[in-house]
């Protein structure tokens, strides 16, 4: 089925865009082996260094392409219809990117400077940065590292202590973080990712284990983004963490399910299921589950572009998005995920006995759609905040 014609061709950003779906079917091909693997492969990842997509969000004077995130969603959109592993790596990287804004240039151009070059991080509660003369002495675990194969640097989320141990205050008399980057060469990856979907993604635990990170390669943790300094910079620096995952993953979401929907219409047109004469596209049940299936879709996916498009344009005169702007960006971005997620679930169904076998898309779809979902970014408990704000009543701004 094609795209229809949405919006203006000619926007900022749309060669991005254009890259992005013409790199699909090569990725959508590339697929069984990605998750085979469980990471991308050598020429997947060549691919989308060429096309310029691990750079979508890096500043221009490091010769990135400091997309709009209107146009960074459609990207990862696009990616997902090939395969949901690779556009959620991508998107993963591509926020993890945004670490070039707070890293002097020199130490910018070390990270991500260089042909080739990708940062990617994960999660931990298990980790510190002991505060050392001219840097950080850092040791721990991290989970969940998306893209960690194929990334040049990793990064690690820490809280701060001193030689002693005891946890050191920032300035605002809260516990010190800080965010370090290490050559990936200088980790320990260790293979856990046995997982129901998104297996492709390889987010595997990475080890440290007394590191010394100088504090030119450290900033601020991606908890506190965005910060007066930041704020001063292009658009799509303006946008909270929460904003930009909620985006990203529900664009991954978003396209998982349309890839469904796409390889379900070829599938109608051929199959006869069993003790019928016709094929599945002759199904009225089916021809209104396609219908109702494209129709959620796109109206997802033009609410969350839209409301981003909308908001960029606001932030030509006003510094940051405004709350209410930043609750319609988190119910963009989780009710895609939601709605993207009963898509794949009906589909699924649809397509009968042709889903439950190990080898075949309909499976890996179905799977990759319920482990986007368990990511908190598909949390349904997100609609209870967006309640309140509309509500009038106060919300909890870590969320959004």
């Amino acid at each position: 089925m094609n795209d229809l014609p949405i919006f203006d061709a000619q926007q900022s950003g749309s060669d991005y865009v254009a890259r992005a779906r013409a790199l699909a079917p090569m990725i959508a091909a590339a697929a069984p082996e990605i998750e085979a693997q469980r990471e991308l492969t050598p020429q997947v990842v060549s691919a989308l260094h060429q096309a310029g997509l691990f750079r979508l969000f890096v500043p221009r004077w490091l010769d990135g392409g400091e997309a709009p995130l209107s146009t960074y969603v459609q990207v990862i959109e696009a990616i997902a219809r090939g395969d949901a592993s690779t556009a959620w790596c991508l998107s993963q990287m591509n926020v993890c990117a945004i670490s070039a804004m707070y890293l002097n240039p020199e130490a910018a151009r070390e990270v991500l400077g260089k042909p080739g070059s990708a940062l990617a991080w994960g999660s931990s509660s298990d980790c510190k940065a002991v505060r050392v003369p001219g840097g950080y002495r850092v040791s721990g675990t991290w989970d969940f590292g998306s893209g960690c194969h194929h990334a040049t640097w990793l990064g690690a989320h820490c809280p701060v202590v001193g030689a002693d141990g005891d946890p050191l205050k920032d300035e605002k008399g809260q516990p010190a973080e800080r965010t370090l980057l290490v050559p990936k060469s200088a980790a320990t990856v260790v293979d856990v990712w046995d997982v129901l979907g998104l297996r492709g993604t390889g987010s595997d635990r990475y080890v440290l284990n007394d590191v010394f990170v100088p504090d030119q390669f450290t900033i601020t943790t991606l908890t506190r983004w965005p910060d007066a300094e930041r704020l001063k910079q292009g658009i799509p620096y303006r946008f909270t963490a929460s904003s930009l995952y909620a985006s990203g993953f529900g664009s991954v979401a978003l396209g998982n399910a349309r890839g469904m929907l796409d390889s379900f219409i070829e599938l109608a047109t051929k199959k006869v299921a069993r003790w019928t004469r016709n094929s599945l596209a002759d199904n009225a049940l089916v021809q209104a589950g396609v219908a109702e299936a494209y129709t959620k879709l796109e109206s997802a996916r033009i609410f969350m572009v839209q409301n981003l498009r909308e908001v960029e344009e606001t932030l030509l005169t006003q510094e940051a998005p405004t709350i209410h702007q930043r609750v319609r960006i988190r119910a963009a971005g989780t009710s895609a995920i939601r709605t993207a997620t009963a898509v794949a679930n009906h589909l699924y169904e649809m397509a009968g006995t042709t889903s439950i076998f190990a080898d075949n898309l309909f499976q890996r779809r179905f799977r990759d759609a319920h482990t986007v979902s368990q990511h908190l970014q598909g949390r349904a408990s997100h609609f209870e905040n967006i309640g309140k704000h509309l509500l009038g009543k106060d919300v909890e701004l870590r969320f959004i």
